[in-house]
């Protein structure tokens, strides 16, 4: 079975919560701050996101907590999320190696179409 690779927000999520458990406004920010401000997660994208990765069972609830009267819920990775956001990590790594090496194949090779 072939997994298709991960939307950007999805991929950031995630990482956000490699780090440790978060709550939702916490992983807003996160991924704002890993993406460099390129990716601003809306709370209604954000919470269908985590209901989705919920139900595919690469992320779980850590905890409630009471802020303000407020029920906080922080999820966190599954070891299943882990590794789901390894592979898509390797994945994207591949690729970007790819591109460096063609970008520093000489100008030459390039005009003429041979890597």
């Amino acid at each position: 079975m072939t997994i298709r690779s991960m939307q950007e927000p999805t991929f950031l999520i995630l990482t956000a919560l490699a780090d440790g458990p978060r709550h939702g406004y916490g992983i807003i920010t996160d991924v704002t701050e890993i993406s460099e401000g390129q990716v601003r997660l809306r709370a209604g994208t954000l919470y269908a996101a985590l209901d989705r990765l919920h139900g595919e069972g690469l992320i779980e609830t850590d905890r409630e907590e009471i802020v303000d009267g407020r029920a906080r819920r922080y999820y966190r990775l599954t070891a299943a999320g882990a590794a789901r956001l390894t592979a898509e990590a390797e994945r994207l790594r591949r690729n970007t190696d790819v591109a460096f090496t063609r970008l520093r194949a000489p100008r030459s090779a390039l005009i003429q179409g041979t890597p």
